[in-house]
């Protein structure tokens, strides 16, 4: 069975096509949400002809998070596409391929919708287009079987880091900034659950875990697996924010994949932003962007401390 490094090794061939219209650090711009979606496409394709007839059925009379609802239930995920095309499909008319792809898009549930504008993605769809590349891009990518039954999601948390970690090398940029080795991240769980025996020996137990700089999500992932391989009867609830756009993305998409609520993961600056006020959680994971500057959080932060103080989230 072909491993996580087997299939970078495929999407980063694919970045090749892009030489010209974009520099090296811009290949991340077309290959991730393309993975992204290809991932997507191949998750949801059993269930394709079922959407389908779903929405033909419910589309006159369901609006918005109703209609999502239906068609999510039919595809068997948190997510769903009801666009008639695919893949497949889209490399059958190479004339009309961008705004094809556009509205195979559009056609996901509203979470996908939102994951993709963080991406940013119409905008290179556009630049490909005029570049003539757009359709060799969408066809190679075809050619990769990304489907869960030949890709595990842990597999698939691997490829996303692996590509990451490339892309920061080719733009010079610390791939540190975007996630954590998963053996760091394996040693952190290991100290904080340790002490926990509840949460690992209490059958039907419910806990919550909170990453603010949350990145891709490896913190999350490799969390909730510790949990589910040690105690089978556990369920870890797992919640994150990132103020990069294109890792706030990536995350989302890895969740939706993995059946979690794909409001449980924000986007916005943990500091100043905070996107869950009124929850509290039983545990939290941070690998904090070290290096970064504060300036643009220090007035926030000192004001709420000064207003607040132990009552607030700055009190020290």
């Amino acid at each position: 069975m072909p491993d996580h490094n087997y299939f970078a090794n495929l999407i980063w061939q694919i970045a090749d096509l892009l030489r010209g219209p974009y520099r090296p650090p811009q290949y991340e711009r077309v290959m991730l949400p393309m993975t992204v979606l290809r991932r997507f496409d191949c998750v949801l394709a059993p269930t394709k002809a079922k959407v389908l007839a779903e929405y033909d059925r419910w589309s006159d009379k369901l609006r918005d998070e109703a209609l999502d609802a239906k068609l999510n239930l039919a595809a068997g995920q948190r997510f769903h596409n009801h666009s008639p095309l695919d893949f497949e499909k889209l490399k059958g008319d190479p004339d009309h391929i961008a705004q094809h792809l556009v509205s195979y898009i559009k056609g996901f549930s509203s979470g996908v919708r939102r994951i993709f504008e963080y991406f940013e993605f119409e905008n290179e769809i556009e630049k490909m287009r005029e570049a003539n590349i757009l359709y060799l891009v969408v066809s190679k990518f075809c050619e990769i079987d990304l489907h869960p039954d030949r890709v595990s999601n842990r597999e698939m948390g691997y490829i996303f880091e692996e590509l990451i970690r490339r892309f920061n090398e080719a733009s010079n940029e610390e791939a540190g900034d975007h996630f954590t080795p998963r053996e760091v991240i394996r040693l952190m769980v290991d100290i904080l659950f340790l002490p926990d025996t509840d949460i690992l020996t209490t059958k039907g137990i419910i806990k919550t875990l909170y990453d603010p700089a949350c990145g891709t999500g490896g913190m999350l992932s490799v969390a909730e697996s510790y949990v589910r391989e040690l105690n089978p009867d556990a369920r870890l609830e797992v919640f994150g924010q990132d103020f990069n756009s294109q890792a706030y993305a990536i995350c989302g998409s890895d969740m939706l994949i993995k059946g979690h609520n794909i409001d449980h993961i924000a986007f916005g600056d943990s500091f100043t932003e905070d996107r869950f006020p009124n929850k509290k959680f039983d545990y939290m994971l941070a690998n904090p962007p070290f290096g970064v500057k504060w300036e643009a959080e220090a007035e926030f932060i000192k004001r709420e401390h000064e207003e607040q103080g132990f009552g607030g989230r700055f009190g020290a």
